[in-house]
């Protein structure tokens, strides 16, 4: 008998140990647009790591310090399976979660480029370039930027061209200058549209600055490495999608002749460090990122 309730225990103990691992790891790497909460939730999630650690600590108190019996030891056993399982769901359902936002924040997409024909499948292939830009930047990048927040910011790049009347996001000539200024509002009209969604405040200056240049001379003059680093990162993307995509008043460019203009533009237009890494990215790899409904 003694065998099984010392067994009990143990497995108790390690899957204890295992489940303030996993929640642990959870607290840690989930900072995105989804996952990170208001202040109020983050303390709540620190004090449930508290009480299992609390919890651990009460096992191991009770195998030193006392003799436990078959009932105490199954109580033990089940209440670590029990959180183990509490965990398990808690981590599906916020997975679930995610992949019902982001199909959701598509459908708002779409009526983007259904406004516009131009921008028919633009912003997912702007999400689809940046992510695979993102496996190829160094750790020592990656480590700044939380993956899901960015490709929560590349897809929403342009939502604002929401608040664009069709008349000039359609205009076959010219914009006037009046026209421009509106065209250009259009990433700050995208923040506004997500200021209701506070999830989405740690993510807005990568949206409002995705078109500033490096050398300042872009929407709102934000030069060099005052632009989000992640801003820079779209920005390259949302510039390959925009020579190597068809428009109704131009043919879509090569590959080679995207990688052409963007080493003419680095260092003024588009961040010369992170260029170098986009330039690293297989011309094939960059191929499968064009959306499906849109491939030519």
């Amino acid at each position: 008998m003694k065998v099984v309730i010392d067994i009990l225990i143990l497995i108790g103990v390690i899957v204890m140990i295992s489940n303030i691992v996993r929640y642990g790891l959870f607290i840690h790497t989930t900072h995105d647009v989804l996952s990170s909460g208001s202040k109020r939730d983050r303390f709540w999630k620190g004090m449930a790591l508290v009480l299992l650690i609390f919890f651990l600590c009460g096992y191991i108190f009770i195998v030193v310090a006392s003799k436990p019996d078959l009932m105490m030891a199954m109580i033990l056993f089940g209440g670590s399976i029990f959180v183990s399982i509490v965990l398990t769901l808690m981590f599906n359902l916020l997975e679930t979660a995610k992949e019902r936002s982001i199909d959701i924040a598509e459908v708002l997409v779409g009526v983007i480029d259904a406004r516009d024909p131009n921008l028919n499948g633009h912003s997912r292939h702007v999400q689809n370039v940046t992510m695979l830009f993102y496996r190829y930047l160094p750790n020592s990048i990656k480590n700044d930027i939380n993956p899901i927040s960015l490709e929560y910011a590349a897809l929403m790049h342009d939502v604002g061209k929401l608040g664009v009347p069709e008349s000039i996001l359609n205009k076959p000539a010219k914009l006037d200058p009046d026209e421009w200024d509106i065209m250009r509002s259009h990433p700050k009209v995208g923040v506004e549209i997500l200021k209701p969604l506070h999830t989405f405040d740690n993510i807005s200056d990568w949206i409002l600055y995705h078109h500033e240049r490096i050398d300042g001379n872009g929407y709102y003059k934000l030069p060099g490495e005052e632009i989000p680093l992640a801003a820079r990162i779209i920005s390259i993307a949302d510039t390959y999608s925009a020579i190597t995509m068809r428009r109704s008043y131009k043919e879509p460019r090569t590959h080679e002749d995207a990688v052409k203009i963007m080493k003419e533009v680095a260092g003024t237009q588009l961040d010369e460090n992170l260029l170098e890494y986009f330039f690293r990215i297989p011309k094939e790899e960059l191929a499968t990122c064009i959306p499906e409904e849109v491939k030519y």
